[in-house]
């Protein structure tokens, strides 16, 4: 159809080209024709090309492997604009998981309102084949094995704390050693199950991170009360961990409401040794699945604010 188009319209450039040799002679006919041949050309050649994946600006991708286990990820790692500039600078990192679906998201939030900090996010297992692609995060970001053997065979839940390891080990060795950081600005953000496990890492280790950002967390009965135990049996030797932490929840999320309360409560036990934390965030008229872009942008504009302190 393209092609048919073209024909058209170069038939029509010959007609008028014809028709200026006779008025202008036939100096600025070739001129004419010549021009119009090359517009032409051009514009098959933009038909004509296929269509390009798009390439989020400043971002690259590294392949990283858990030193423990084998298991293969991927960083996905956007600099600043002018990073390139200032070889003295250096610079904040937010760190999160289910890196494929919230780049975008926090990419567009922290050129806004964070414009100077490194955002990486932490892929899911890449080798366990397409079919596959996001189930080791029902693996990674969960404390607790499943309760069905069945789910539990297919997924493997409960490594929360492997998880925790190789960000700490692996991850934050390879960011800091090949690009500027700034030491003592790291964040986590983590949504759903990537919320858990912010949780986790919270009470297992609150110095991994010095900013949390959990957004409607994905509880049980269950995860509660081992995160309350974990909390109980690690809290005496953490002394008063510096962190700040805020938590979203959607206002429909009401089956979750209560249970994300009750984490809340348990938070708040730690404000005396040094936690800072905010009030729970209601997300308007949202459901879990609405609530994650509000509270990408809500959570960069709080991270903002601290920083700029």
């Amino acid at each position: 159809m393209h092609e048919t188009r073209n024909c058209h319209v170069l038939e029509s450039v010959i007609e008028q080209s014809q028709r200026a040799a006779f008025r202008n002679g036939p100096n600025n006919m070739n001129r004419f024709f010549v021009a119009a041949i090359s517009f032409l050309l051009a514009i098959a050649g933009v038909e004509a090309s296929e269509p390009r994946p798009y390439a989020m600006p400043r971002t690259e991708v590294a392949p990283i492997t858990d030193s423990e286990t084998g298991r293969r990820y991927a960083l996905f790692v956007k600099l600043p604009e002018g990073y390139a500039d200032d070889a003295g600078a250096r610079y904040p990192v937010i760190y999160t998981t289910d890196a494929l679906w919230h780049m975008d998201m926090l990419s567009g939030a922290t050129e806004y309102l964070m414009p100077n900090a490194i955002l990486v996010g932490i892929s899911w297992q890449t080798d366990l084949g397409a079919e596959n692609a996001h189930a080791s995060r029902f693996r990674d970001y969960t404390v607790l094995a499943f309760a069905n053997p069945d789910i539990q065979a297919r997924y493997q839940g409960g490594q929360a704390a492997q998880h925790l390891n190789f960000i700490r080990n692996d991850v934050f060795e390879f960011i800091d050693d090949h690009y500027r950081t700034k030491p003592g600005a790291r964040t986590y953000f983590g949504y759903s199950l990537g919320g858990q496990f912010g949780a986790y890492a919270l009470f297992a280790a609150p110095d991994a991170f010095n900013t949390y950002v959990l957004g409607s967390p994905a509880l049980s009965e269950r995860s509660l009360a081992y995160l309350a135990a974990l909390e109980a049996e690690k809290a005496p030797a953490q002394g008063d961990p510096d962190v700040n932490v805020f938590v979203s929840i959607g206002e429909l999320e009401t089956d979750e409401m209560r249970i994300t309360e009750e984490f809340m409560s348990l938070l708040q036990r730690r404000r005396q040794t040094g936690i800072a934390l905010t009030g729970l965030e209601i997300i308007a008229d949202s459901d879990h699945g609405a609530a994650f872009p509000e509270t990408a942008i809500r959570g960069v504009k709080w991270l903002s604010k601290l920083n700029a302190e």
